[in-house]
């Protein structure tokens, strides 16, 4: 291993997010880590890779001519094959379970370069309940060499599934990292607020005490057909039965996911007595900034649902099944589906009662103690410079 290099292959807004802090800790490993830019959420991500320090070696431009998940995988795979042709990493790192994650686990295969899976071992157990996130994660377990588990759960999962136990670790979820360090670079003197997210402060004004702001995301693919207006229908029934109520959506730019949110709060998001802001996509330490002022959250976002708990936010997931399910068992969100009467039901059950709400802001966050990426990077270090697989499980508070 001459030069100790690892590539990042990472595509996505939540990816790149989660795989920052890893990147920060190899290199304090004295590893030599590399970033691929997989091009699979292009201007999402563009202000994400300076905030976190880190600057793509390799990028692709995806010119897809097709809105299609075999389309798109086949694009990657091809970049990928030739990419990996010139290059010899000593290993890959791939995050989650996103297209990039799964193409960039099978090509490192077919060139028998080892791969390491962060955030292995999350199941719903339903194949299309994420779809098609659920089977990518299944696929990247039978490629990954390393993999590096949230929670006992996610380890407790792969064991089910054949996986040895010596290749599996115990680190926690990358996304505490990066939410604390974030956290910490938001609350200093010299952070500034985008532009929009200005005009959003200006709106909710400076009396937290008058008011409640609601955190809304939504974009899941098993929800195009019908569910993103539901989830819609029952964040508008909240809003114009609660006066104190403002909600912030920043919609997902993909057409059928805007068009449902935008057509179903007309006339609430315009004028002086504005209910709901739709925003463009927010960038993640404006994002963090929005939740900490959060009296609740609604989401199907997975990596939200693990920054709620780390904010000690209550959630309420828009989703049938969940592949966190310690969210909900460590009582600091809820599982409610996509019902519009379901969304307000549990609004209104939160609204009138301080007990009820306050018994979701008091979990303990079973997503770990915010050290996962120094793990991975003890972990890599100890297999790939040092020949020793050895791995202190006593230095970690899970």
């Amino acid at each position: 291993m001459a030069d100790r290099s690892i590539l990042l292959c990472m595509g996505t807004r939540p990816e790149i997010i989660k795989m920052a802090p890893v990147y920060h800790a190899l290199k304090q490993a004295d590893l030599n880590p590399r970033v691929l830019h997989t091009g699979q959420h292009d201007s999402l991500a563009e202000s994400l890779y300076p905030f976190f320090d880190m600057k793509p070696d390799y990028k692709f431009d995806l010119s897809r001519e097709r809105n299609s998940l075999g389309h798109l995988f086949a694009i990657k795979m091809e970049r990928l094959d030739l990419l990996f042709a010139d290059l010899d990493p000593s290993a890959v790192l791939v995050q989650g379970d996103t297209s990039s994650a799964l193409s960039g686990a099978l090509s490192a295969f077919y060139h028998k370069i080892p791969v390491g899976h962060i955030e292995a071992g999350l199941r719903s157990h339903k194949a299309y309940q994420p779809y098609p996130e659920e089977k990518n994660r299944e696929l990247i377990a039978r490629l990954a060499n390393w993999h590096f588990a949230p929670t006992k759960l996610a380890i407790t999962n792969l064991q089910n599934e054949g996986i040895k136990r010596e290749n599996c670790y115990l680190v926690g979820n990358t996304i505490v990292d990066a939410a604390n360090w974030t956290l910490n670079h938001i609350n200093q003197a010299s952070f500034s607020l985008s532009q929009e997210a200005l005009e959003i402060q200006d709106w909710l004004g400076s009396d937290d005490t008058s008011q409640r702001v609601v955190l809304v995301t939504a974009h899941r693919r098993e929800s195009w057909d019908g569910q993103i207006a539901e989830i819609a229908e029952g964040v508008r029934s909240v809003a114009e039965k609660y006066p104190d109520l403002k909600i912030i959506w920043p919609v997902h730019p993909n057409p059928v996911v805007k068009n449902a949110v935008h057509n179903t709060m007309l006339g609430l998001d315009s004028g002086s007595n504005r209910k709901v802001w739709l925003a463009e996509p927010l960038n993640y330490p404006d994002m963090l900034y929005f939740m900490q002022k959060s009296w609740l959250i609604l989401t199907d976002s997975g990596g939200l649902q693990e920054e709620a708990v780390t904010l000690k936010k209550p959630v309420l997931v828009l989703r049938d099944k969940t592949e966190r399910p310690e969210v909900v068992s460590s009582h600091a969100g809820a599982l409610i589906g996509t019902s519009p009467d379901v969304i307000a039901g549990w609004v209104d059950k939160l609204y009138s009662s301080d007990k009820e709400y306050n018994q979701y802001t008091k979990a303990d966050n079973p997503f770990g103690d915010g050290r996962a990426s120094g793990y991975i990077a003890e972990i890599l270090f100890n297999h790939l410079v040092e020949n020793n697989t050895a791995f202190n499980l006593s230095t970690r508070v899970m």
